[in-house]
């Protein structure tokens, strides 16, 4: 699976939106909370796709429970009914059931992360056990981003702590709701960038690793195996 690559020329509008609002983004387009979201959610189905060979991505009906075509990665509101609730993903591959489900997680503003953040770890922990109580063998990913000058050291120290131990899921048996593949990603709206300093070098949230989490998982879990039997 390819490393993730951002499109750093629109992520720079987002910051510039960010700042003429003083230090926000719309839940409105254009360069909106979700669209942001919906960047990351691009590389990411992107990526997968070439890991898979290179299959179709396309964007999937939020009603529909199977996708669209046989073999294809669904980059958009994807519908999965877990063992606790229905839920939504943002990418998602299932040719026979979900073997990959992944969702992003945007908090834009320091009102925002100060209030919500906790909320959004059982967010996770939640989706994650939803798919892996109906399927273990799926792979699921998270990703929560951030803007830099909005998150104080110790929210990030938290986040980071917390997130490295919702991760790192490797075998079926383990809990539910720990997930394969966590990142979390700092943005600098001013300069339109990735911040390679945080998480720091060897966590296993660095963005860098995120492709690498999935591959070596899916792999170990469906080499061989149709749609990818030659």
């Amino acid at each position: 699976m390819p490393p993730l690559s951002i499109d750093l020329v629109e992520l720079a509008g987002f910051g510039q939106k960010w700042a003429e609002r003083g230090g926000s983004l719309s839940r409105t387009p254009p360069f909106s909370s979700g669209q942001l979201g919906a960047l990351f959610d691009k590389a990411v189905g992107g990526a997968l796709a070439e890991l898979l060979g290179g299959i179709p991505v396309v964007a999937p009906s939020s009603t529909s429970l199977i996708p669209s075509q046989r073999d294809v990665v669904e980059v958009g509101p994807v519908r999965i009914i877990g063992g606790v609730r229905p839920q939504n993903f943002d990418v998602g591959y299932r040719p026979d059931g979900v073997r990959f489900a992944f969702d992003s997680k945007t908090l834009n503003d320091r009102s925002s992360i100060g209030k919500n953040w906790q909320n959004m770890i059982n967010d996770l922990a939640t989706e994650a056990t939803t798919v892996h109580s109906r399927f273990p063998y799926a792979v699921v990913g998270f990703m929560v981003i951030y803007p830099r000058p909005a998150v104080t050291a110790a929210h990030l120290a938290a986040t980071i702590g917390t997130l490295e131990r919702l991760g790192g899921r490797t075998l079926v048996d383990e809990p539910s709701h720990r997930a394969e593949a966590v990142s979390l990603v700092v943005w600098d709206p001013e300069e339109g960038t990735i911040d390679d300093e945080i998480p720091p070098l060897g966590s296993p949230l660095r963005i860098e690793e995120f492709s690498g989490h999935v591959e070596r998982t899916y792999v170990a879990r469906y080499k061989g195996l149709p749609p990818h039997a030659d």
